[in-house]
């Protein structure tokens, strides 16, 4: 099937999403949100594809939302709560679903991973980072809050809640090695052995029960704690069209 701004290429049972806005450093804009929710749609009863994984075109994995377009977009007077709420979950449904498909994602962090690219990257199953991979979870910086599209559940999980407030009540940007640290990332590599290292563990994984896989996922993110991604991700989309609606018509109070 033919995208605009993401490529998808079936390597027998893997499947590799590209994000491809290279002049960009692959900001995510809204045909990227409605061609990456349509393609983790189309996963969910996908038999052939058992996993995935996403990476970035050129320099970059995704530095965050496209600014530009979505600065030009903003309605006269600005947003009412209801339409950044709307507009908030046509991003962050794709991050649910990416934690619904049977299939674990192994994200290659070839670049800068910020905003939506730090969500994209910590809603993988595994991460592995180029050197040049930093990341930021940029939300705060923009004026709105600094949980957002899973970060507030995503990220304690993956990191524990004192590094992760840590960067996401700054905004911070932090290197692949902090990443690797924290335990954010499971592995880093030169830029040039990156896909084939994640290649290779996607191998190791395909070699598996592909019910095991499934079953392993699912377990994973059910005993992960009591509090649900949906229902830290509402939250957040609550907080957020609060904020996007407060500073759209007229700054912060």
């Amino acid at each position: 099937m033919d995208y605009e701004t993401i490529i998808y290429e079936s390597q027998g049972p893997v499947g590799v999403v590209t994000l491809n806005r290279p002049q960009c450093l692959n900001a995510a804009n809204q045909a990227m949100g409605r061609e990456l929710k349509r393609l983790f749609t189309e996963r969910l009863d996908d038999l052939e594809t058992r996993v995935l994984i996403v990476t970035g075109a050129g320099r970059g994995f995704c530095s965050g939302l496209d600014m530009k377009e979505s600065l030009a977009n903003v309605p006269p007077g600005g947003y009412s709560p209801k339409l950044a709420y709307e507009r908030q979950r046509s991003f962050s449904d794709i991050i649910l679903l990416m934690r619904r498909i049977p299939q674990p994602i192994i994200a290659a962090i070839n670049g800068p991973a910020a905003g939506v690219g730090f969500s994209l990257a910590l809603a993988s199953d595994v991460r592995y980072a180029a050197k040049e991979a930093r990341f930021s979870a940029a939300y705060i910086n923009i004026g709105v809050g600094g949980a957002d599209l899973g970060s507030s559940w995503l990220f304690p999980r993956a990191v524990g809640t004192a590094n992760a407030a840590r960067y996401l009540l700054t905004g911070d940007l932090f290197d692949a090695q902090e990443a690797l640290r924290m335990g954010m990332v499971s592995a880093v590599f030169d830029r040039e052995k990156l896909q084939e290292e994640a290649m290779k563990l996607a191998q190791i994984m395909v070699s598996k029960s592909p019910l095991g896989l499934r079953l392993t996922k699912e377990a994973l993110d059910l005993n992960a704690g009591s509090a649900t991604l949906e229902d830290a991700i509402r939250l957040e989309d609550r907080n957020q069209a609060m904020c996007i609606a407060q500073l759209t018509a007229g700054g912060q109070k």
